[in-house]
C-alpha cells in the first residue's frame, strides 16, 4: 500500500494510500487488452471513446435530452453538441426537437447505432467473461461485493 504514496515522495495517510492504490488498479484495468480490443472495433468506425460513451448512454436512456447527457458526463452542452454532431453524421443517433421545450433536443439511437451498441456490449461481456473464468468463485464474489460497496459509497458522496 505504501508503494503509491512513496512514489509521490511522502508517506500519506492510510485512506490516501488506499485511494492511490485503487486509482492505480482502476487505471490498470482501463488499459488492459480487454479495453484495447473493444475500442479497436470502435476505431475501425472512427468512433472515439467519448462518442462511444455517449452512444451507450443514449441507448440506455432513449429520448434523453442533450443536457441530460452533459450532466451524466459532467461536460458542457457545447461538448455534448460536438459529440452528438459526430454521432449523427455517422448515422448512429438522431436528434429531434423536444415537444415540451423548443430550446431542447432529444436523442434516439438509430438501428445501425443500436446494432453497434449490441456488438460492443457483447464484446465487453465476452472479454469480461474470459477474465472472470480465470478467477476463483470466491474472488469473483469478493470483487462484486467490493465494487458494489464502492459504487454505493460513491453515490452517497455524490448526493452530498
Amino acid at each position: 500500500m505504501l508503494v503509491a504514496s512513496r512514489r509521490h515522495g511522502t508517506r500519506r495517510g492510510h485512506w490516501t494510500a488506499q485511494a492511490e492504490q485503487l486509482l492505480d488498479l482502476l487505471n490498470a484495468l482501463g488499459s488492459t487488452i480487454f479495453r484495447q480490443f473493444l475500442w479497436q472495433r470502435a476505431a475501425e468506425l472512427d468512433l472515439t471513446y467519448a462518442q462511444g460513451q455517449v452512444l451507450f448512454h443514449v441507448a440506455a436512456h432513449p429520448g434523453c435530452r442533450m443536457g441530460d447527457v452533459g450532466k451524466a458526463f459532467g461536460v458542457t452542452l457545447p461538448a455534448v453538441t460536438h459529440l452528438v454532431d459526430r454521432l449523427e453524421q455517422k448515422g448512429f443517433v438522431t436528434r429531434a426537437g423536444d415537444p415540451g421545450d423548443r430550446r431542447a433536443y432529444v436523442l434516439e439511437v438509430t438501428r445501425p447505432g443500436g446494432a453497434l451498441v449490441d456488438e460492443l456490449h457483447a464484446m465487453r461481456l465476452r472479454g469480461l467473461e474470459s477474465v472472470l473464468a480465470r478467477m476463483s468463485a470466491d474472488n469473483r464474489t469478493r470483487v462484486v461485493r467490493g465494487l458494489e460497496a464502492l459504487v454505493e459509497a460513491s453515490l452517497e458522496v455524490a448526493e452530498r
